[in-house]
């Protein structure tokens, strides 16, 4: 039995690489589409076509498993989603709209812009009032 499985063990990696790729790819479209669906309004029109095209090109190359382009894909769409994240934190710091993400001098939705946010600033996971959940008293 140890024999088989290091005879199979190449082939086991590859194909884990392969579904990790996949599923990688498929979180990454979802990120996106939901970004440009919360923060649309923020977002120029070029960027947004550009995230938007490469949204539908990556949802092709998983639905024909081509790996060359699922990589190609996934790189371009990085790209046009850190372009996307810029310009949304732009739009925030030069007083634009509103919205659940208040960037910061770090730059991106999550940055250091709003300290007492959910997302930093609060020791304790953010809990200004110290009221204590039932398993912390």
């Amino acid at each position: 039995m140890r024999d088989e499985a290091k005879a199979n063990e190449a082939a086991d990696k590859a194909e884990k690489e392969r579904v990790d790729k996949i599923n990688n790819a498929d979180a990454l479209t979802f990120q996106a589409e939901k970004f440009l669906k919360e923060n649309g309004d923020k977002i120029p029109a070029d960027i947004k076509g550009e995230v938007e095209s490469n949204c539908n090109l990556l949802k092709e190359a998983v639905k024909s498993q081509n790996m060359a382009d699922i990589e190609r894909y996934s790189d371009a769409l990085n790209k046009a989603f850190e372009k996307m994240y810029q310009a949304s934190a732009g739009a925030q710091q030069q007083g634009g709209p509103q919205g659940p993400f208040q960037g910061g001098p770090q730059g991106g939705p999550f940055g250091g812009g709003n300290p007492g946010g959910p997302f930093g600033g609060q020791p304790g996971g953010g809990n200004p009032g110290g009221d204590q959940g039932p398993d912390e008293q």
